[in-house]
């Protein structure tokens, strides 16, 4: 069984293993929850930015030409 100590600032160090376990790193936020028989879970809060992968899709399914940027350009092109 792994334990911690409580300072008297209410601060408690996580063990590596924990740490290790649920890939905790400095910085990031924990979240704490009770079940009803007074059980304390602990998960990590913050996401990785590499787990963000692939949720927002480009707007442009296709890369953009050097005719099509000079043509743009000419145009006097811009986007609001």
């Amino acid at each position: 069984m792994l334990t911690a100590t409580l300072t008297s600032k209410g601060q408690i160090t996580i063990p590596k293993e924990v740490r290790d376990r649920l890939r905790l790193r400095s910085g990031q936020r924990i979240e704490f929850q009770f079940d009803p028989a007074g059980q304390v879970t602990m998960k990590p809060r913050t996401l990785d930015v590499r787990g963000l992968r692939g949720i927002v899709r480009p707007a442009r399914k296709r890369a953009v030409t050097v005719r099509e940027m000079n043509e743009a350009i000419a145009e006097g092109y811009s986007k609001p």
